[in-house]
């Protein structure tokens, strides 16, 4: 039997840009998969798509823990669906200064919309339970 001496070198990655949305890509899918696990199960199998009407979202939005699984769900899969947006568009995009444009813009409009999202989240049912 023989002993190797293998020799370990660690990798400093610079943080920048195609890094960290390398990185987030990863964490949102890991975080998307319970999300989107529980919604489908409640949704569809527990409740069932039939039996969903205007009291159960109102019952459901009354909770301030369903909001804000609504919320991390929306903002987990949009984010996950505009970084796979933005490694399509970057084929198409070949200068730096172009491609920090498309970052930016896909930035705001993640932001943009996920802000929406959150407002219509948390202002949106402002008839009181139970509905008449």
């Amino acid at each position: 039997m023989r002993a190797t001496n293998h020799t370990v070198r660690s990798v400093k990655v610079p943080a920048n840009s195609e890094t960290i949305a390398w990185k987030w890509m990863r964490y949102s899918a890991f975080l998307l998969i319970p999300l989107v696990w529980v919604h489908m199960i409640l949704q569809d199998v527990v409740i069932g798509v039939h039996n969903m009407n205007l009291g159960y979202v109102a019952e459901r939005w009354a909770s301030l823990g369903w909001r804000v699984f609504d919320g991390l769900l929306l903002a987990f899969a949009f984010a996950h669906g505009v970084n796979g947006l933005r490694q399509v568009l970057n084929d198409f995009f070949h200068t730096s200064a172009g491609r920090r444009v498309l970052n930016w813009a896909l930035f705001i409009f993640w932001l943009s919309i996920t802000v929406i999202g959150f407002i219509a989240l948390i202002a949106g049912v402002r008839q009181p339970f139970p509905l008449q």
